[in-house]
């Protein structure tokens, strides 16, 4: 008798307990209508892993303390950013019908789009490095370098040395490197010989059990920054790594695309880079904001757009859905992890019906084996809506970009999935230029001479229990 109470009350329990969640769920705020859905019924599904796994990333938890902190920096660094900010001659005209994108990024991230700027676009791994290194030795005050991933390999080791060379020439060098992604080079021997050397080298976003129950483990710094003297600066989807990418050898070459940037939206990512090296470096640099970075007469109008859980999240994904909407012609969009969320995948499919020339390029092998099914669970939409397919063949295609119409293009850190939408912090660069755009639209060309075009007819028609796999992931992808 008494067993069977006990486990009656064990019953009931988990229920209770199961129920709790389920209305914790439903409370929470409504970014994607989908992913309460999706978290119900995994912990349906799976009960008690369910519940551990929602604890653990279900909710973008990132600490009250450190959540005030960072406002605290925020609100310090625009004000000083407002002062260093003279007059609005900095400031860009943007091209006739993409004012309302250019306000709504603004919106977003408290960036204008400025005009003056020079830009060059940095394709293989060799001339990024080649680059970056060339700039580290020209550099007279300072160097500054924010990445997801650093590894210690020879792209590692050509950066080291570069930096360990311009700290003994007394420039100062501060290296922010994600705690995760960066894991491997900051238990490296590289590391202690950068530290040796004076270089200041920092983990962002630090991981430990103790914090699980405050803050997201798993919630990552994905941008990637490169700042010289306030003058020079890089962004784009280039980790410190070579192509071959030693940790995922079989998935090479890795593919990337990133911008060096000379003029006066070099200030912007010195900001994003002040802002994330004071959180977790403790180490004010607001002086530095005032450096001029310059203007040139034949430069581009370019918008930086700074996204991050503390920081106006949602403005990435309403940019890239405005992008969208705003194409009248063509829209080719390249990106390593296509697991879209609604909005975005009714702007893409949406444009494809209007007659724009629709064209989405994805790796045809994927690191990721459960993103790589959910992504191929939105293939059959878009190719009903008329929307182009393309798997490239030639390695990991890892650059992150959109051309709109060949007079707007966009260079991002950012994956078009949940993680960069709603989890991680991220940086994309807007360019309202069609020179630009025209000379992007054409790496994505060149990017379909080494691809596979999906047939819609023989995706239609592929044999069951690949469907059902796509289609249970596809399920689950607001939770990835």
């Amino acid at each position: 008798m008494f067993g069977n109470i006990s486990a009656f009350a064990l019953t009931v329990a988990a229920y209770a307990l199961h129920l709790f969640f389920v209305f914790r769920i439903l409370l929470r705020p409504r970014v994607r209508a989908t992913s309460p859905v999706a978290w119900i019924l995994f912990i349906v599904a799976v009960p008690f892993a369910g519940i551990v796994l929602y604890l653990l990333i279900g909710e973008v938890r990132t600490g009250s303390r450190r959540k005030r902190r960072h406002r605290r920096i925020q609100a310090d660094i625009r004000s000083v950013l407002r002062r260093a900010w003279r007059d609005d001659d900095a400031t860009g005209i943007v091209p006739l019908g993409t004012e309302s994108l250019a306000r709504l990024a603004r919106l977003g991230s408290e960036t204008l789009p400025r005009g003056g700027n020079r830009l060059t676009l940095l394709t293989g791994a060799h001339s990024f490095l080649e680059a970056l290194v060339r700039d580290i030795e020209a550099a007279r005050e300072h160097v500054h370098l924010l990445f997801y991933i650093y590894l210690d390999d020879r792209a590692g080791r050509a950066i080291a040395d570069a930096l360990i060379r311009a700290q003994a020439r007394g420039i100062q060098c501060r290296l922010l490197v994600d705690h995760v992604g960066s894991d491997e080079f900051l238990r490296s021997e590289l590391c202690r010989e950068l530290e040796r050397a004076g270089v200041r080298v920092v983990a962002a976003l630090p991981t430990s059990i103790a914090r699980i129950a405050r803050i997201r483990l798993d919630m990552r710094n994905h941008r990637k920054i490169a700042v010289l003297d306030g003058r020079i600066g890089y962004t784009g989807s280039h980790n410190i790594a070579e192509e071959a990418f030693h940790p995922k050898p079989r998935f090479a070459p890795w593919v990337d695309a990133t911008l060096r940037i000379d003029g006066p939206t070099v200030r912007d990512l010195q900001v994003l880079f002040i802002e994330d090296w004071y959180m977790d470096s403790a180490e004010n640099l607001d002086h530095l904001i005032a450096m001029d970075p310059g203007r040139h007469q034949d430069g581009r109008v370019v918008q930086i757009v700074g996204t991050g859980v503390n920081s106006q999240n949602r403005a990435l994904v309403q940019v890239i859905q405005s992008a969208v909407h705003m194409a009248r012609e063509e829209l080719i969009v390249t990106t390593p992890y296509f697991v879209p969320d609604e909005g975005t995948l009714a702007a893409i499919t949406t444009a494809a019906v209007r007659g724009v020339h629709t064209i989405v390029v994805v790796p045809a092998r994927n690191d990721s084996p459960l993103v790589a099914l959910a992504s191929r669970s939105f293939y059959q939409p878009l190719l009903d809506a008329g929307a182009e397919i393309h798997e490239f063949t030639r390695g990991l295609l890892h650059a992150k970009t959109i051309t709109v119409d060949r007079d707007f293009a966009m260079v991002s850190t950012a994956n078009l999935d949940r993680r960069s939408f709603e989890i991680n912090f991220e940086l994309s660069t807007l360019v309202y230029d069609s020179d630009f755009a025209s000379e992007l639209r054409m790496l994505q060309m060149g990017y379909l001479d080494d691809c596979r075009r999906v047939d819609g007819r023989k995706w239609e028609s592929r044999r069951w229990p690949r469907r059902l796999a796509e289609n249970v992931a596809g399920l689950f992808s607001p939770l990835l």
